[in-house]
């Protein structure tokens, strides 16, 4: 379905509700669109949630991305998805970029968020997405060489075993390529994410809280989950062993777990 979103109904996103129970929003990362949340996770958390998921302004069949725009400008389209699906309050899972709009959301409309899970992101500041595996996917991105940023982008998002295994690649290129990603809209994402700060504001978060990364995450490292932990009142940490950035497509069914968890934590 196209929900209009902003105070001008001026951006559309194109948002997909499956499943049965207490509302659950999905946040995608950068690049991402909502078909790579894959079947693995969301046949998990169906039966437990109405599950929404929503391709972000400029790619597949959302509106197009005029100009720039930030990580707040972002959580308001996430709230606009919730105004236009009726929920009141939900519960949140957000990723990597995902992530840096969950808190947002959570910290701007506090009482639209019931629990939330931070996964593989960061609160910001100098430094927090300067890592090898970023830089290396900045480089194949500007080499405008498909092959090379569809092979970069496999290897730094999953682990090195996951990427051994027979299939992976191909399964990874098959879901990128589902729906249209516009390389500018990406740029976009990432000088917003370049932008994103919540540091001195985590601490006003109060609803339950887990955050999870993989400790082999080559995009964001795990050093960044410790500290947005920490500095949020209450939250869990999930540190998974040898897991990558993109760690719900190797643990789809621990992941699923963990959104369980939370939001029987909010009652």
């Amino acid at each position: 379905m196209l929900i209009p979103t902003g105070p001008d109904s001026s951006t559309v996103l194109d948002v997909e509700v499956t499943g049965t129970g207490e509302p659950l929003l999905l946040i995608a990362g950068m690049s991402a669109h909502r078909e790579m949340w894959t079947a693995e996770l969301l046949d998990r958390l169906t039966p437990h949630f109405e599950v929404a998921v929503y391709d972000h302004r400029g790619i597949g069949g959302s509106s197009r991305a005029e100009g720039s725009f930030t990580i707040a400008d972002l959580a308001d389209d996430a709230r606009g998805v919730l105004d236009g699906l009726g929920w009141d309050a939900t519960h949140v899972l957000g990723t990597s970029m995902g992530g840096m709009i969950a808190q947002e959301l959570t910290l701007d409309h506090a009482d639209r968020v019931r629990s939330v899970v931070l996964g593989c992101t960061t609160a910001g500041g100098p430094g927090a997405i300067g890592t090898s595996g970023a830089l290396r996917l900045v480089e194949a991105i500007a080499s405008r060489d498909a092959a090379r940023v569809a092979r970069t982008a496999f290897e730094v998002n999953l682990s090195p075993e996951f990427c051994s295994g027979d299939g992976a690649f191909e399964k990874f290129t098959k879901f990128s390529t589902l729906r249209k990603v516009p390389s500018a809209v990406v740029a976009a994402q990432a000088a917003a994410c370049a932008g994103h700060d919540t540091r001195d504001r985590l601490a006003d978060i109060s609803v339950p809280t887990t955050v999870i990364h993989g400790d082999v995450d080559q995009v964001i490292g795990v050093a960044e989950g410790e500290r947005l932990a920490a500095a949020i009142p209450g939250a869990s940490l999930e540190k998974w062993a040898g897991v990558g950035h993109m760690f719900w497509w190797e643990r789809p069914e621990q992941t699923a777990e963990i959104a369980i968890r939370t939001a029987k934590a909010a009652g």
